[in-house]
C-alpha cells in the first residue's frame, strides 16, 4: 500500500525548529502539495516568539493549520488576521503578494506555544497569474467527520462525502485526523495522490508500525491506517497539477517567471504588508532551480 515513507528533516529558522517534509528529493510532490511543514511544538518564554519578515510569494497557495498557540499574518493586500487551532489561513499568492507571519505582542510578553503544519499548494497553470487574496475559515466553518474511533477536521477539498467551503483550484484532500487507541480508518479513494504524515501518535500499516514525524505515501490501491496507542494525522493529496519549479518562496512552471518576480523582489516593486513594512527577508542567493519537480 505505501509507495515511500518520507521522514521530516529538521530546520532552524532562525530559533525555531521545524520538520521539513516536502519537498523531497524522491518525492517532491503529493498531488498539488509541494511544500510541507511540521512547526514546533515549541515553546516560547516570555519575550521571545517567531518573527518570519515579510518576504514573497507566487504561483502558489499557502495554508497554514494549527493545533496549540496562535500566528499574526500581514501581507500586502492590508489583511491582519491572527489564526488560532482549529481555523484556516488560506493566502492565495497568485501573480504575487508578500506576507509576514509573527507572534503577537501580547503573546510575546507573557510567552506561548505554538504547534501547528505549513504547507504550500501548487496552482495549476491556468491559475497561476490569478489575483492574489486571502480568506480565513473559522473552526466552526469547516466540515467534521466522525466514524468509530475517529474524529475529522476536512480543512480543503474533499473527502468521506464531505466537501470543504475553503477555496481552491484543484481537486485535492486536507484533512485533519484524530484517531483513539486501536481506531482505524481506510482512507478516501477518489484522489489521484494521496499521503498522511503523522503528527503524533504511530500508524500500522499492513505488518509495519510507523512513527510520530514520517509521511507515507500511497500508492492507488485500498489503504487502511491503524491507532495502535492513538495519533493525530494530517491526510493529504489530491490530483496532480504538473511539474514544477521551486527556488525560495516561490513556485512556477516557468523558470522564466521566477526570475522576473526575483528581480522585481530585487528591485523593490513588490508592496510589503500594512503595519509590517520597516524590514524584509533579502532574496536568497540560493542557485537557481535547473529542473522542475
Amino acid at each position: 500500500m505505501i509507495e515511500l515513507v518520507i521522514p521530516a528533516q529538521k530546520k532552524d529558522l532562525g530559533g525555531f525548529e521545524v520538520g521539513r517534509v516536502l519537498p523531497f528529493p524522491q518525492r517532491r510532490m503529493v498531488g498539488p502539495f509541494i511544500f510541507l511543514d511540521h512547526m514546533g511544538p515549541a515553546d516560547f518564554a516570555a519575550g521571545h516568539g517567531i518573527d518570519v519578515r515579510p518576504h514573497p510569494h507566487i504561483g502558489l497557495a499557502t495554508v497554514t493549520y494549527l493545533f496549540e498557540g496562535e500566528i499574526l499574518h500581514r501581507d500586502s493586500l492590508g489583511s491582519t488576521q491572527a489564526i488560532r487551532p482549529g481555523e484556516v489561513n488560506w493566502m492565495t499568492a497568485g501573480r504575487g503578494i508578500v506576507h509576514s507571519e509573527r507572534t503577537d505582542p501580547i503573546l510575546r510578553a507573557q510567552g506561548s506555544r505554538l504547534h501547528g503544519m505549513q504547507s504550500w499548494v501548487a496552482l495549476p497553470i491556468e491559475s497561476e497569474e490569478t489575483e492574489p487574496a486571502f480568506s480565513h475559515y473559522g473552526a466552526l466553518e469547516l466540515p467534521k467527520f466522525e466514524a468509530e474511533g475517529v474524529r475529522g477536521t476536512l480543512i480543503a477539498g474533499t473527502a468521506y462525502g464531505l466537501s470543504s467551503r475553503v477555496e481552491t483550484f484543484s481537486p485535492m484532500v486536507y484533512m485533519h485526523l484524530e484517531l483513539v487507541p486501536g481506531a482505524r480508518i481506510e482512507l478516501p479513494g477518489e484522489h489521484e495522490e494521496r499521503a498522511a504524515y503523522i503528527v503524533s501518535g504511530r500508524i500500522r500499516c499492513g505488518d509495519c508500525i510507523y512513527e510520530e514525524g514520517n509521511l507515507l505515501a500511497f500508492g492507488r490501491e485500498p489503504a487502511v491506517i491503524a491507532a495502535p496507542s492513538g495519533a493525530h494525522v494530517m491526510l493529504l493529496g489530491g490530483a496532480s497539477v504538473g511539474p514544477r519549479h521551486i527556488w525560495w518562496n516561490l513556485v512556477s512552471s516557468s523558470l522564466e517567471r521566477m526570475e522576473a518576480a526575483k528581480a522585481d523582489w530585487r528591485a523593490g516593486h513588490f508592496k510589503l504588508p500594512l503595519g509590517d513594512d520597516r524590514e524584509f527577508i533579502p532574496l536568497s542567493e540560493e542557485p537557481p532551480p535547473t529542473h522542475p519537480m
